[in-house]
């Protein structure tokens, strides 16, 4: 295939669907017009890096759904092949300003680097896979933030919010961003929408891990909205409303900024409401015509609506799947990713020491 200008390639486990996975996609997809993804199997990243938590189903998934992700390329190799990237089109890689390396320890870039078909970006700090298997292993609840105000750590970010809440292009604005404040009869808007809502189905939850069954419900939600002309606002629980021993894995940055990068929504409100009750429904901008739930939500969320009001999805692809099943298959398997948190301190070590000999290159 010939070279199509513009058409960017980005590359990775993507194992969760974490806001750094989704922070390295928008920068990728603001160097071009088109975004392709390549996603390593399971076997290449057990090779190279350790076990995946979650299986190349799932992650394709979990990329498909990002809003500037143009097509999905399963089985990608793990050091970068330009020859993969010709015959998708591709002629520069993006990857983040940190170095990732193969089972050898080589630079899995240096290939495209020496071509000149390389694109560097700021890598998201403070969090990876490594950060979120390593909560579930400590089983600690030390990440864990206050209840939504206006000075919530969220609103030290509202450039990278702003920049979450984009449109496909990565680039213009889209979705509207709003905090729910305990007292308020009102949403305060922290970020504004592209345009005003008029019909809107509503989902609320935590949103923890955020993985294929989310998505998938999402996805679902989506469709149903738009069958009836309607916009998705999802609303998402602080910590203290989510929590539970550990629980939330990710805290309510991390999850709000997962919930915003998704193609299946349209706005956020952070600090929903635990109880659906028709004062918080009418914070809500635009006509709320339905509150879609998963059926098999405790009723208590939505006890209080009249019941017309309510949509229960089921059936759905992975709605079998929780926060709970995820943070399993690593509990499950403690001897395993525990010597993959080891492994993985070892490659930083070497990573970093690689990225400071570039430096001193340059």
């Amino acid at each position: 295939m010939p070279i199509v200008e513009g058409r960017i390639w980005i590359d990775g486990c993507f194992d969760f669907a974490h806001h750094g996975h989704a922070g390295a996609m928008l920068q990728a997809r603001q160097e071009g017009t088109e975004l392709y993804v390549g996603v390593h199997s399971d076997e290449e990243i057990l090779k190279n890096k350790g076990p995946v938590v979650m299986k190349l189903p799932e992650r394709v998934i979990a990329v498909e759904g990002c809003r500037w992700c143009t097509k999905v390329v399963p089985d990608a190799p793990y050091v970068t092949d330009p020859l993969v990237m010709d015959q998708y089109g591709c002629k520069y890689v993006v990857h983040g300003d940190d170095i990732t390396t193969d089972a050898d320890g080589k630079d899995c870039y240096q290939i495209c680097k020496d071509l000149g078909r390389f694109i560097v970006v700021k890598r998201t700090p403070n969090i990876s896979t490594t950060d979120l298997v390593g909560r579930m292993l400590d089983i600690n609840s030390h990440h864990h933030q206050g209840q939504i105000s206006l000075n919530h750590p969220i609103t030290d970010i509202k450039e990278r919010v702003q920049s979450y809440a984009s449109d496909p292009s990565g680039r213009d604005s889209y979705a509207g961003v709003y905090f729910n404040i305990e007292g308020s009869s009102t949403l305060h808007e922290f970020v504004s929408p592209k345009n005003e809502y008029q019909r809107v189905v509503l989902v609320v939850g935590e949103f923890d891990l955020f993985h294929p069954g989310h998505i998938k419900f999402l996805q679902e939600a989506q469709k149903y909205a738009h069958s009836n002309g309607a916009k998705v606002i999802v609303g998402i629980y602080d910590d203290a409303t989510a929590k539970y021993a550990n629980y939330p894995i990710m805290n309510l940055v991390e999850r709000s900024l997962c919930v915003l990068q998704s193609k299946y929504i349209d706005g956020l409100v952070i600090g929903a409401a635990k109880i659906l009750a028709a004062a918080f429904l009418d914070k809500i901008p635009g006509d709320v015509i339905k509150v879609v739930v998963d059926a098999s939500d405790p009723p208590s969320k939505v006890q209080s609506l009249d019941q017309t009001l309510v949509h229960k999805l089921s059936g759905y692809e992975y709605s079998d799947m929780s926060t709970s099943t995820i943070v399993n298959r690593v509990l499950d398997n403690r001897a395993e990713y525990e010597e993959r948190q080891r492994k993985k301190g070892w490659k930083s070590e070497l990573e970093q020491q690689l990225k400071q000999e570039t430096s001193s290159l340059q």
